[in-house]
């Protein structure tokens, strides 16, 4: 059988030795919630208790009233995290290793970035239709910048040493690019995934907003509007959250496998 390496084995009991803080600090966390609702003598359709939330929680999953909407976000934000990801790593490469690409490119993305994804998502859903794309194209924009500077810090960050010996024991391009320039940038490279995984739950709940009929996005405004469901509401703000989790940390084991420990 084979061991496991010590940095991942390290990273497991790091993990497991946090868990109590973390369990602490959700039940103080839920401990102020339900004190404020108590003290102020907050009505439901202001701030539910937690008790409320968690039931309708429940009965939201457990009655298929989640499911379809929670599965349509996922695919839109894998779709798009994974759209987004790649086009921002092949873009932060250009920008770092062609200085014509940096000097067209550059204005131009940052003039991209500085519009608010919320301007962009009506146009884009008018472009693109009320579908799965507008959804795709508007998560991707939304993970690409994070990625694509990340990947450009860190393919300028390269060791020259290692460049020039990579090269004067006649590497070819590529053989650069898979041993030298990828091994040394891929931490600040999934540093930027960590922020566009989570970007990509934004995408995509703003992708709805602009135009859907299905989504945790479309959900949320049901809770709140037709349905006045203030606990479905906060119960399908929780699946969000959760989701964003479950992406931050799928990116955060993948560094723990490539990288190990930091």
């Amino acid at each position: 059988m084979t061991a496991m390496p010590a940095s991942v084995a390290h990273g497991s009991r790091r993990i497991a030795s946090a868990w109590p803080e973390v369990l602490l600090a959700f039940i103080a966390f839920l401990a102020v919630w339900k004190l404020v609702v108590v003290a102020a003598a907050l009505p439901v359709f202001i701030l539910p208790p937690p008790e409320d939330v968690a039931t309708r929680f429940v009965t939201a999953w457990t009655d298929g009233t989640m499911l379809p909407h929670a599965w349509t976000t996922i695919v839109e934000v894998v779709l798009g995290f994974a759209v987004g990801g790649a086009c921002g790593v092949l873009t932060g490469y250009a920008l770092a290793r062609f200085r014509a690409v940096d000097r067209v490119l550059a204005p131009y993305l940052v003039a991209a970035q500085a519009v608010p994804i919320l301007a962009l998502a009506p146009l884009l859903a008018l472009w693109f239709g009320p579908g799965l794309l507008a959804k795709v194209v508007i998560c991707g924009l939304i993970v690409f910048f994070p990625v694509a500077v990340a990947t450009m810090v860190g393919i300028r960050g390269v060791d020259r040493g290692l460049l020039e010996l990579a090269r004067s024991l006649r590497a070819t391009p590529r053989r650069v690019l898979l041993d030298v320039e990828i091994p040394a940038a891929l931490p600040s490279i999934l540093g930027g995934l960590r922020v566009g995984a989570t970007l990509a739950v934004v995408g995509a709940i703003v992708g709805e907003w602009a135009g859907a009929d299905r989504g945790l996005g479309v959900l949320v405004n049901l809770a709140r509007g037709s349905l006045f469901d203030i606990p479905l509401m906060f119960a399908t703000l929780v699946t969000i959250a959760l989701l964003g989790i479950a992406c931050y940390g799928l990116i955060v084991l993948t560094e723990r496998r490539l990288v190990g420990l930091r």
